[in-house]
């Protein structure tokens, strides 16, 4: 009996030995089985602490989260670098706008100055240059020589001469070339010409042509009255005006001595020209023949034999 209860309980307590024994095998297997459950856990665990670090990189990366949204906010205006671009654009825009700006503002300055600058230009030269040519080519009578001559009436109008009428052709004399006609236009005046200012108006005088500021450049116009020049050009002409005076004659344009300078004064009636420049009209005056320049008429004459001109006295009448 008790070699069976001996038995009995060293066959129990070879089991609880061996349980025991055989206990942190299973924990150790079951250690491993919990990685390979791990690994099973990596998809899963793995998965769940991953989505757990995954959702902080994308909330750690709001570059990635703000690219997208930078690149979607941007794009439309020209990508993340289109947000620079873009205001580039923007400040080009501007600029371009600006410059826009100035072109409207040149295109007014153009329209608005320049316009009014040929407005004015057109104005003056046309009131002036009409202005000059009947100020500076209406004949001043001869107070020391009553006509004795009766004069050559035609049209309402009478033409008085201290010599009788005789017709040679228009011929223009050449002055040389630096004498231009009235209306002759250039681009530039000589270095050499000067300014000259009467009656509140400014003229360029060079070699014996004024010249008035046109639209461009300048044009030539008859001298004016009163305008003083220091000297004249080498081929001026004296003129006897009558016993007292003589002038200084030079393509159309009489000067008087002032001192040691030169005045330009109006023709006298009965001066005689030896030769008259281009740029004066040959007009019929009845059966008559003239030579105008401006509101001046020259008949011609003869006198010594020579072909010559007299400036006429033209008065309105019967």
């Amino acid at each position: 009996m008790n070699t069976a209860k001996n038995i009995n309980s060293l066959v129990k307590f070879l089991l609880a030995a061996a349980f025991l024994l055989a206990l942190p095998f299973q924990q150790i297997q079951a250690q491993r089985g919990g990685r390979g459950g791990g690994g099973g856990g990596r998809g899963g665990g793995g998965g769940a602490a991953r989505p757990a670090a995954r959702p902080s990189q994308p909330a750690s990366r709001p570059g990635n989260m703000s690219r997208p949204s930078n690149n979607n906010v941007t794009r439309p205006g020209g990508n993340g670098a289109g947000v620079n671009n873009g205001n580039r654009g923007n400040g080009n825009n501007f600029n371009s706008g600006n410059r826009g700006n100035n072109n409207i503002n040149s295109g007014n300055r153009n329209t608005n100055i320049n316009n009014s600058r040929h407005n004015n230009v057109n104005i003056n030269v046309n009131n002036n240059v009409n202005v000059r040519n009947n100020h500076n080519t209406v004949v001043v009578r001869n107070p020391y020589h009553p006509y004795a001559r009766p004069p050559y009436a035609y049209g309402g109008y009478r033409y008085y001469s201290y010599h009788p009428y005789y017709y040679h052709p228009y011929r223009p004399y050449a002055w040389g070339p630096a004498y231009h006609p009235w209306g002759f236009f250039v681009a530039a005046v000589a270095t050499t010409a000067i300014v000259v200012a009467v009656a509140n108006e400014q003229y360029r005088y060079d070699q014996g042509v004024f010249y008035a500021s046109t639209s461009g450049g300048y044009t030539v116009v008859p001298a004016p009255v009163g305008a003083v020049v220091t000297t004249v050009p080498a081929n001026t002409q004296t003129v006897v005006v009558n016993e007292t005076t003589n002038n200084y004659y030079y393509g159309g344009t009489y000067y008087e001595k002032d001192g040691d300078k030169y005045k330009v004064v109006a023709p006298v009636a009965g001066t005689i020209v030896p030769s008259l420049p281009d740029g004066g009209e040959e007009v019929t005056i009845g059966d008559q023949k003239y030579v105008k320049f401006g509101e001046t008429y020259y008949q011609p004459v003869q006198k010594d034999g020579k072909d010559v001109y007299e400036v006429v006295t033209v008065e309105k009448g019967n």
